[in-house]
């Protein structure tokens, strides 16, 4: 009895940034690589989310041996780290990435795959560098005596009469209502006392 293999999908990924620009030129490409038009997800939306609705899809619905497509590599992501994490996927599911631009982004090849493991170094240093330029900004705020995150729905004056009123026997819902927040926040400013 002979073993049969799934026939390889060619699976086509094409995105802009705006509604003011076309996909045509990318899809035309795409197909010219393989692709059949139902094999191509396309989407109208900037790189930098990570809710990508149809980059999603495809990705769920990856089988061993597909090829995932992209004219250039920012089509798919627009950092690093973002790349990484997406070719990862793509390879975690015995699928094969390619960009049609940058032949070296081949995780066919031995190339490929030396690239999408220096993607991972690259991706772990930003990902550090992020986390270092967030702590650094964070402390020199602070320094300034600027308060961090969002700013108190509440003045000083209201948490001390609501922590009074609490105190007095107010309940949560009560002293949300009054004040027009949530009883989370309520919550919260009378279980935190201030030192």
């Amino acid at each position: 009895m002979t073993e049969t293999h799934p026939e390889k999908r060619v699976i086509g990924y094409a995105r802009v940034s705006t509604y003011g620009q076309t996909l045509d030129s990318q899809l035309e490409q795409l197909r010219k690589a393989g692709c059949s038009s139902r094999n191509i997800y396309r989407e109208k939306v900037t790189g930098a989310r990570a809710d990508r609705r149809e980059l999603n899809k495809m990705l769920g619905k990856l089988s061993p041996g597909d090829v995932v497509t992209v004219t250039r590599i920012d089509r798919l992501a627009r950092s690093t780290f973002d790349l990484f994490g997406i070719v990862k996927r793509i390879v975690d599911a015995k699928a094969q990435f390619r960009s049609l631009a940058e032949p070296w982004a081949n995780s066919a090849s031995s190339t490929g795959r030396l690239m999408v493991a220096v993607l991972g170094g690259l991706a772990d240093v930003e990902r550090d560098l992020i986390r270092t330029r967030t702590a650094e900004g964070r402390s020199r705020a602070q320094k300034r005596g600027q308060h961090m995150g969002r700013p108190s729905k509440l003045t000083d004056a209201q948490k001390a009469e609501a922590r009074r009123r609490r105190a007095q026997g107010a309940t949560l819902a009560e002293l949300a209502r009054s004040y027009h927040v949530g009883k989370s926040t309520i919550s919260r400013l009378t279980a935190y006392r201030e030192p």
